[in-house]
């Protein structure tokens, strides 16, 4: 019976195991260490702590407040709609909403218009200098420069 694998002994193939996890974890250490993605961790992690700043922003000052506006016995989180026996709580999804809302008007304040006003800031506009002639244009300046002197 013709195998077209060579046959490999069992240690061999222990040793090819610890080679290939040896190449996994070097390539896992290199991504890891890479700048950008501890530079996303970091981000995430701030993100995640914003998030629950705004969150409770939301929660316990915002939607109050728009609790007192809409004149009723109950706030927000009791604001339900029965459709037969059942509730929908419409007044917590108002909530995330509102939530959602603030988070991307934060973020856009902060990643559109302070980043960008402060890299604006940082970097000097350069003089735009112009493009180098071509051969012709060379050429055509060099005739320029002969047909004057004569």
């Amino acid at each position: 019976m013709n195998n077209p694998t060579p046959h490999t002994p069992a240690g061999g193939m222990a040793a090819l195991g610890a080679q290939k996890t040896a190449g996994l974890l070097a390539e896992f250490r290199d991504f890891v260490l890479r700048g950008n993605v501890i530079d996303l961790a970091v981000g995430v992690i701030i993100g995640a702590s914003f998030a629950k700043i705004v969150d409770s922003l939301v929660k316990h000052i915002v939607m109050p407040l728009v609790s007192l506006l809409f004149p009723s016995d109950q706030s927000y989180t009791a604001w339900k709609l029965m459709v037969g026996a059942k509730e929908i709580p419409y007044g917590l999804f108002l909530g995330e909403v509102v939530n959602f809302l603030f988070v991307a008007a934060a973020l856009f304040i902060f990643l559109v218009k302070f980043l960008g006003w402060v890299t604006r800031r940082k970097t000097p506009e350069l003089p735009v200098a112009a493009p180098a002639p071509t051969l012709d244009q060379e050429l055509l300046m060099e005739i320029r420069d002969l047909l004057r002197k004569s």
